[in-house]
């Protein structure tokens, strides 16, 4: 990476390295070193991304249990869940333009590696882990607030505890004595690397919704979210 690109990645990090290899290694695709046999090998980022995972689980635990501290275990794990799963942490990678500063192999730049969800959101776990191992926690928290939760907060605010629609979905179904809800895909569109999915939810005949996302499960959610809103403007 030039020295340019790089001064204009930290700036949108809110962090200067150290040890620049670090973010060069954060933002290396595994498909680099196939293309590389033979060749002078160089570290991919799949280590960083066991080390980032680890890092946010801990950064975001900490901040919802000081932020939130009236809330109950299983509220802080659904909203962790929200937090840190891969759809949330790959629109972090977008906002941070991540995907402009991978280090592809051929096969994957070609097949649009770049706007790959799982692959943004990857890198954005490495680059936590990279900015962790160049300047510790403190510089971390500070990343993971500004590039993370802020954004999440400022969407979601509190509603952040029911952020699994298809478990609440569920657990207001048996409250009622109402049969599971049942989900179908309807529709798919968009190339392989970044399709929209439309899964309509059913509850009998109370309710029918249509949510979309970028996988089923992001439609699946999106689909719970409505049915609940319409079961709340019904009577129990």
């Amino acid at each position: 990476m030039g020295q340019a690109r790089l001064e204009y990645l930290e700036q949108a990090l809110g962090h200067k390295f150290r040890e620049p290899g670090l973010i060069e290694r954060a933002l290396t695709h595994r498909s680099v070193i196939a293309d590389r046999s033979g060749a002078e090998i160089v570290g991919d980022n799949e280590q960083f991304e066991y080390l980032g995972d680890a890092v946010l689980g801990m950064l975001v635990s900490e901040y919802l249990v000081r932020a939130y501290p009236q809330w109950s275990e299983g509220q802080l794990s659904k909203s962790r869940a929200r937090l840190v799963n891969a759809s949330a942490l790959c629109s972090a990678a977008r906002r941070l333009q991540l995907g402009e500063y991978l280090n592809l192999g051929r096969g994957e730049e070609k097949t649009g590696g770049r706007e790959k969800p799982a692959l943004l959101a990857d890198a954005f776990e490495a680059v936590t882990a990279a900015i962790y191992l160049d300047a510790g926690l403190e510089a971390t928290r500070g990343f993971i607030s500004r590039a993370l939760l802020e954004p999440a907060i400022a969407s979601h605010g509190s509603r952040l505890e029911h952020s699994d629609y298809k478990s609440t979905l569920q657990e207001v179904l048996q409250a009622r004595g109402l049969p599971p809800a049942r989900y179908e895909v309807v529709r798919e569109d968009g190339p392989d690397h970044q399709k929209t999915f439309w899964v309509e939810v059913g509850v009998a005949s109370l309710v029918s919704a249509t949510g979309t996302g970028s996988n089923k499960k992001e439609a699946e959610q999106s689909a719970a979210e409505q049915a609940l809103e319409q079961l709340r403007n019904q009577p129990a």
